[in-house]
C-alpha cells in the first residue's frame, strides 16, 4: 500500500513540475521567439522599401502616416535618400540608404541567431516534457504504445 501511495505521490509532483514549470516556460520562449519573427518581417521589409526606392529612383512621394488609433495623415516627403531607422530602445538613427541597409544586414543576422536560440530552447522544452511524461508512464507501469 506504501508503494502505490509513494507512486502516486511521485506522478503528482512529476505533473506538477510539468503543469508549474515546463508548459509556462514553452509558453514564454514560444512568445519571444514569435516577438523575433516579427523584428525580422519588419527589417525584411524595411530592406525590400529601400532596394524598390533604390532601384526605381524615387527620391520624393507622398504616402499616409498611421498617428495611432486608426488615425491617418497624408504626408509629403521631399526628400527619401536619407531614412530614420528605429535602432532599438527608441532611438532612430539618420542614414542614407546604402548605410541602412548595412545596418539591417547586421540586424538580420543578430535576429536570425536569436530565432535560432529560441528553437533549440523550445525543442528542449518539449525533450524535457517528453522525458517527464515518460518517467510518469513508467511509474505508472503503463505500456509503450
Amino acid at each position: 500500500m506504501d508503494e502505490i501511495r509513494l507512486r502516486q505521490e511521485k506522478v503528482e509532483k512529476f505533473e506538477g513540475f510539468v503543469d508549474r514549470r515546463l508548459k509556462p516556460d514553452l509558453v514564454n520562449a514560444i512568445a519571444q521567439r514569435d516577438k523575433v519573427l516579427q523584428q525580422q518581417k519588419v527589417f525584411s521589409d524595411l530592406k525590400r522599401n529601400i532596394e524598390n526606392l533604390e532601384q526605381n529612383g524615387v527620391t520624393s512621394f507622398q504616402s499616409m502616416v498611421n498617428l495611432g488609433s486608426e488615425v491617418y495623415m497624408q504626408a509629403d516627403v521631399p526628400d527619401t535618400r536619407r531614412i530614420f531607422v528605429d535602432i532599438g530602445l527608441g532611438f532612430h538613427v539618420e542614414f542614407t540608404w546604402s548605410e541602412a541597409l548595412e545596418f539591417i544586414s547586421v540586424r538580420e543576422a543578430r535576429l536570425a541567431r536569436e530565432i535560432e536560440e529560441y528553437t533549440h530552447l523550445i525543442a528542449n522544452i518539449k525533450a524535457q516534457i517528453k522525458l517527464v511524461c515518460e518517467g510518469i508512464r513508467e511509474l505508472l507501469q503503463i505500456p509503450a504504445e
